[in-house]
């Protein structure tokens, strides 16, 4: 009397054979894959759809690694020249333009403005944003109009980044205004925007010891 076989215990040998039919091939045409429901699709027709499933979800996650990797490289090269403008530059009338001019045309900044206060001039416009403008602070999200059109001068700006620099004596604000409230939120990634700030010091700083 032959001993029955589990199917499980089947299904657990192929498992760990893998390659089992590799050297029993006419094995595989004695074989029947269909299901009995006659629109089932047959073993071998599911093993495709699901291999074609898995290469198009690794097509889907390659492509959004390349388009990643294309929009970090752009970031990088226009950093760069943002950087090298500000190297570049002569004096500080230079810069302002420079920057002005990168941040609108190349980073999608809808009003860029950099300024340069005296310490009660700070104080006057500490008072009437109720914002802290102190070296190194920087500021982001979206503000009531009021506020706003006192940094800005320009009722358009929704939303905004301000970030505090020292020059020498003074007090220079980086500003970036957008005409879309929800541009720049509180929680906006601050950390190129410090690096830029920095440049700016480094440079205004060796502008003013070589005069």
């Amino acid at each position: 009397m032959s001993k029955s076989i589990d199917p499980k215990d089947v299904e657990i040998f192929l498992l760990d054979n893998p390659d089992f039919f590799v050297s029993r091939e006419a094995i595989l045409s004695e074989l029947d894959f269909k299901h009995n429901s006659g629109n089932a699709s047959s073993l071998l027709e599911r093993q495709i759809k699901r291999l074609r499933e898995e290469q198009n979800t690794l097509i889907d996650l390659l492509t959004s690694f390349v388009d990643e990797a294309k929009v970090n490289e752009d970031l990088f090269i226009k950093s760069k020249n943002l950087t090298l403008s500000i190297l570049e530059a002569s004096n500080d009338e230079e810069i302002t333009q420079q920057i002005e001019k990168e941040f609108t045309k190349n980073f999608g900044v809808d009003e860029c403005s950099l300024r340069f206060f005296d310490n009660s001039d700070i104080s006057k416009l500490e008072e009437q944003t109720e914002l802290s403008l102190h070296k190194g602070s920087i500021h982001c999200g979206s503000f009531s109009s009021e506020k706003l059109s006192i940094l800005f001068e320009n009722t358009l700006v929704q939303s905004a980044v301000i970030a505090v620099l020292v020059h020498g004596k003074k007090i220079g604000l980086l500003q970036l205004g957008s005409h879309n409230r929800a541009k720049y939120l509180g929680d906006e990634d601050t950390t190129f925007i410090e690096y830029v700030r920095d440049v700016l010091e480094k440079r205004l700083s060796s502008l003013a010891s070589n005069g």
